[in-house]
């Protein structure tokens, strides 16, 4: 059996969770997105947010973070299952990005994937083509973030 083979169209993956602070909000903020909802909480509470909240950016850098984690530990328990290393490629591309609701100072998100589809590559011998929903849910049930990817892995 090959790592291919061990991924099944619905199967949810867990990537895991983050919690927002108010520091790393600022944090990320002042380098990447310097909006007044992103950087000063009296004055956010006043805007269109009503708070400080996490830029999107921040939220989609947080899920990837789970992301390739999670993908570098199932990887490392395949091999030291003692099979040989899966090959990993590229991502297409993502589309669909939503930012549904802000993410505030104190939420707690979930992330999870869902994979959506998988085929051979039709242009790519030995690889195949995986999609997949990501979804951040936040603490009180509520997605967040959402958006539909690709990626590419070995069929070995």
């Amino acid at each position: 059996m090959s790592f291919w083979d061990t991924i099944t169209v619905g199967e949810k993956v867990d990537l895991g969770s983050h919690t927002f602070t108010a520091e790393e909000i600022v944090r990320f903020a002042e380098r990447y997105d310097p909006q007044i909802f992103h950087l000063d909480e009296e004055k956010a509470k006043s805007s269109v947010l009503g708070g400080l909240c996490a830029s999107g950016w921040h939220t989609a850098a947080a899920c990837m973070r789970l992301n390739v984690e999670t993908r570098y530990r199932r990887a490392r328990e395949w091999v030291e299952a003692g099979n040989p290393p899966p090959r990993v490629g590229p991502s297409p591309g993502v589309k669909n990005i939503r930012w549904l609701r802000p993410v505030y100072a104190g939420d707690t998100v979930s992330f999870s994937q869902t994979v959506t589809a998988k085929r051979a590559s039709a242009s790519r011998p030995g690889w195949g083509v995986l999609e997949f929903v990501t979804k951040g849910v936040n603490q009180a049930g509520e997605t967040v973030f959402s958006f539909e990817g690709a990626a590419f892995q070995g069929l070995d």
